[in-house]
């Protein structure tokens, strides 16, 4: 290291120089030390290089709190422009999220009007599906019932869909109503037989691991008593 590699450092652009002035004293004390290191105590040039440290160590000392001062102010900088940029992302972020949630809206809008549609061209259900249907309404959660109840609120104002005892009457509810619930029942009865098969699947998958370990087990302390025989 010597004093021209220091000065191309300092002067070096792109950022392939010093990145921040403890890096030049470092470089500057290793150039005295280096001298001191392999010239002899009581030579000229290893007493200039200690003589020149000693100096430049009260330089230093007398720059300290204004590095300290310059290393505070770009930490931060360094801080609030991270501040910055995580606050510019969230504001992405929601926006875009507000984006999709009107799309989503907007989505939905379209597909209920189309579900409109299909009810008012669809014929009139018959005795028999209305009786399925009715099957179907005793089949559901809890929640979907209710779900279902609101449905037949929709055109009915005067039906109480949060009484305690509710009776239908398929006969007095409009082909629309009918519809929209045979629509709503049938997703939510295939949805609740999907969490059923799955419910069972883990059952079964579970009790065939209980029975291989409890063979394992049995197989591993027949092999033992085999060993002992």
């Amino acid at each position: 290291m010597d004093f021209s590699t220091i000065k191309n450092q300092m002067e070096a652009k792109d950022g392939a120089g010093y990145k921040n002035v403890r890096e030049i004293c470092a470089d500057v004390r290793l150039v005295f030390k280096n001298a001191m290191t392999y010239n002899e105590d009581r030579s000229d040039v290893h007493v200039m290089a200690k003589t020149l440290l000693e100096k430049f160590e009260e330089k230093w000392l007398q720059l300290l709190p204004r590095v300290i001062e310059e290393e505070t102010r770009r930490k931060e900088e360094e801080a609030e422009a991270r501040l910055n940029m995580q606050l510019a992302q969230e504001a992405a972020t929601a926006k875009m999220a507000r984006h999709i949630s009107n799309e989503l809206s907007e989505l939905d809008m379209h597909l209920d009007e189309l579900r409109e549609m299909v009810i008012q061209k669809c014929r009139k259900m018959s005795v028999e599906e209305k009786r399925k249907l009715g099957t179907g309404l005793s089949r559901l959660s809890p929640d979907d019932l209710t779900k279902a109840l609101e449905i037949i609120a929709q055109k009915n104002p005067s039906f109480q869909a949060t009484a305690e005892e509710v009776d239908i009457d398929m006969d007095a509810q409009c082909e629309a109503t009918l519809w929209r619930l045979k629509f709503f029942v049938n997703e939510a009865l295939v949805a609740k037989a999907k969490d059923s098969s799955n419910k069972v699947g883990n059952d079964t998958s579970k009790r065939k691991r209980e029975i291989c370990d409890a063979l394992a087990k049995t197989a591993k302390k027949r092999s033992s008593y085999g060993g002992v025989f």
